[in-house]
Parts: C-alpha cells; structure tokens; sequence
C-alpha cells in the first residue's frame, strides 16, 4: 500500500500524467452574448487529457478535450484531428437503426468536425509538427441551441488551458449571427434560425476573421457585411472570457516555454532558394509538362539540390532540409504564377478547365454517366429495385417490436 502513495518516478512523469492531474486548476468563465448566457468550465472532467473543456447554453452542454504527443514527428503538415460526435444519448434516444447501436459518424457530424478544424488550424506555426488531438462530445441537447458553434469555443477554450498553447496563437471565439424581424442575433435558437434571413458563422481571433461560413435569402450586400462584423465584436466577449478562463486555470500550473520556431534560418533559406529558383520556375513555365512530367521533373531537381545541401551543412538531418526545400518550392511556385499571369498549366487566372459528360456509358444499369476535368474523373451509376427488395426484419424482432 505504501508503494502505491509514495511520490512517482521520473519514469512516470516522462508521460506527464501525474503532472496533468496536479497541476489541473479548476476554473470557470461567464459570458453574455445578447440574451445569451454562455459558460465555460475547466478543471472538472478529462483530467488526464493536456486540456478539457465543458462549455454550456441553455440546456446544451459539449466537452471537448485536447490532448497532444509528447515528441514532435516530421511531418508535412500539422498532423491535427478534430473529431465531433453527437449521440442520440444527448438527446435522451437509443439509436433508431437496426442494431440499436451508435454507428460511425454522419454527415452532419464530419461537416461539424471539419467547420471546428477550419476555425482552429490555421492559427498553428507552419513549424508546428505535434501530432494533435480534439475530441467533442455533446454531452446534452435540448433541440434548441446549436452544439456545433458551443464546440468551436470549447475546442478554442480546451487548447488555451492545455500545453499546447504555447505553439498556438489563439484563442479564437465562434458565434452564429441571424436576422430576425430587422435585427441582428446572436446565436439564435433553431426556430428563430428557420426565419432568419442570414445563417452566418463567424469565427475570429485578436488577429481578425479567421473563417466564415454561411448563406444568406436575398439579402443586400451591405447588410450581409454588417452581419459579419456583428459577428466579429460579438466574438470578441468569447475570447476574453476565455482568456479569463486561462488565466484563472494556469495559477501554479507549469506552462512550457514557447520552442523556438523551426526551419528559420534564413541563411539555409537563402542558400536552398538560390539553387532551386532558376530550375523550378523553368519547370513551372513550361506548359507542355503534364501532371506525371512535372512531379518527375521536380524530383529530378530535389534529388540534386538535396545532395548539394547535404555536403554544405553536414549537421543538417535529410528531413529537416527537406522542409527548406519544400517551403522553397511552394514560394518559387506562388511567384510564378503572380509574375506570369498563368498557373503551371499554360491556363489564366480566370480560366477553367474544360469539362466533358458522357451518359449511359454502362448499358446494363438503369442509369450511368461519366465527367472528367482535367484529370480527374468521376463515374457515377444509379439503380431501382422494385419493393419486394426493401429492408425485412428478422421475425424475432419483430416479435420482440
């Protein structure tokens, strides 16, 4: 029993779990929003998460954690997964389906996910290379406020308080803005959303607006643009609150210190722009390359520009030059196509390409058709059936039903 109180070894404190659950601040955070009251905790559930959050409106309630690898890995791109669930247990349901079980998640739930990524990953570093987690759990619903814009915030709010913000330059504040009866509201309820004009998401940082999504029913220009900035200042109130919440959850807890930015150094930058300009851009004006032609030849000149780096700086891991290089590529290219008016392809700016259709291309179906652009091709088939084939359930249940 004594073993099991006595303090942890440096080996279990390598995972931090320890840490995490000694340092966790419980701590909470009240904003108004119009005649909206929102509430953000912390401190409470998910301790061995790097961050948790359980944000709350009305009866609508979503715990979102954060939870982020120790090491770094080499990646090119910010290894960041944002999954969004709602159960029908949050509505108080059992599923409807057939095994009465949870499935995989639907539509509505990976649009969700995708629109919380959208408001999050572009306030990373391009050196960011920790493999990121954020997981959003509706934990009630009450069918009036929408748990997909409460998920943003706490997302936003999860981060803040975790260990990862020190590589990240939030926090970022999401609200809904409607047009009811001539006004502008905030985070409307679902059956004001049915009459609203506008269905505008905003979600900023101290920076500025950092992604927008929505529609609007005939509405003027004008107002669709004062909507977005009703928007702006409203979101505004969420990130102060959160960055009360943050301070108030960090009291006697460890922060870790900012690492300094990676893939900086400007002499390697300069060095690695100065072989690989004349080669791409070369490349990249040449209109006759197609798709498989140009990626060879660009891996032509990264092999040899990567054997010249190599024998330059001999510190230097093969992974690490490659970022220059990579980074190098994506600015050789953007400049080409702001100098010459053309994307690498010989097209203009405003011109696409062309698109062909092709119909009832498999006979035995009951319908079929073909589009390409460019490369890229999709091929498209439709079947009936007639009703004796429709969904039977298995005489047991039946019974059971």
């Amino acid at each position: 029993m004594s073993k099991l109180i006595q303090m942890p070894s440096k080996t279990w404190l390598k995972y931090k779990r320890w840490d995490v659950i000694k340092r966790y601040q419980s701590a909470a955070s009240t904003v108004n929003l119009g005649n909206r009251t929102l509430t953000i905790e912390t401190g409470k559930l998910a301790k061995f998460a790097d961050g948790a959050a359980v944000i709350k409106q009305g009866e609508t309630s979503v715990l979102v954690t954060a939870v982020t690898k120790t090491l770094s890995q080499p990646s090119s791109f910010l290894p960041l997964t944002v999954d969004y669930r709602l159960k029908a247990a949050a509505a108080g349901r059992i599923p409807m389906n057939y095994f009465r079980r949870e499935r995989g998640p639907s539509e509505s739930e990976i649009l969700t996910s995708r629109v919380i990524d959208r408001s999050i990953r572009p306030l990373f570093p391009d050196e960011s290379s920790r493999e990121i987690q954020v997981c959003c759990n509706v934990l009630a619903v009450d069918g009036e406020n929408d748990p997909a814009i409460l998920s943003i915030n706490a997302a936003s709010a999860a981060i803040a308080v975790s260990s990862v913000q020190y590589q990240w330059n939030g926090p970022v504040g999401a609200v809904r803005v409607g047009y009811v009866d001539d006004k502008f509201v905030i985070n409307p309820l679902r059956h004001e959303l049915e009459q609203s004009k506008i269905n505008l998401v905003v979600t900023s940082s101290k920076q500025g607006i950092v992604m927008l999504e929505g529609g609007a029913n005939a509405v003027d220009y004008d107002l669709f643009k004062e909507a977005i900035k009703v928007g702006y200042e409203e979101s505004f109130n969420i990130i102060e609150s959160i960055e009360d919440l943050r301070k108030s959850a960090s009291e006697n807890k460890y922060i870790p210190k900012r690492l300094p930015p990676r893939f900086q150094d400007t002499e390697i930058q300069d060095a690695v722009y100065r072989l690989c300009n004349s080669k791409l851009t070369a490349v990249f004006t040449d209109y006759n390359h197609d798709k498989f032609s140009r990626d060879s030849a660009v891996k032509l000149i990264v092999s040899g520009v990567m054997n010249e780096l190599k024998d330059l700086y001999l510190s230097m891991t093969e992974d690490d030059l490659n970022q220059y290089i990579q980074r190098c590529i994506k600015q050789i290219f953007r400049e080409s196509i702001f100098t010459t008016g053309k994307r690498c392809d010989g097209r203009s700016l405003t011109q696409l390409r062309n698109i062909s259709c092709s119909v009832d291309v498999l006979k035995p179906l009951h319908g079929s058709s073909l589009f390409q652009r460019g490369q890229t091709q999709v091929l498209c088939t439709m079947a009936y059936d007639s009703l004796d084939m429709s969904l039977k359930f298995d005489p047991v249940a039946q019974l059971i039903r």
